[in-house]
């Protein structure tokens, strides 16, 4: 699949650990780990197969939004765009659900 990364924080988080304090020790190492499932996945179907993720779509205002969890606390916030032959999965941000 393809990927993009829409929050410019994250993008600094995943490519160079730059504000890692402000994140879970090992925060940055389990993103870089979605990042390469995201894109091994032939679709986001794939997602909901790999328990350990708990890929859920979430809800209200926020229905074409999915989470994917990082850590017990942590989640990454994504979007699925529909493409031709591949969709992409656009990285929006990173929560914190706790």
């Amino acid at each position: 699949m393809d990927f993009e990364i829409a929050d410019d924080d994250v993008e600094r988080l995943v490519f160079n650990d730059e504000g890692a304090a402000n994140y879970a020790k090992g925060i940055p190492k389990i993103i870089r780990r979605r990042i390469q499932t995201i894109q091994s996945a032939p679709d986001e179907r794939e997602f909901y197969k790999i328990k350990s993720l708990h890929f859920e779509k979430l809800k209200g205002n926020r229905s074409h939004q999915r989470s994917m969890r990082l850590n017990d606390q942590w989640r990454l916030i994504l979007e699925i765009e529909d493409g031709n032959p591949t969709n992409k999965v656009i990285v929006k941000a990173i929560e914190d659900y706790h």
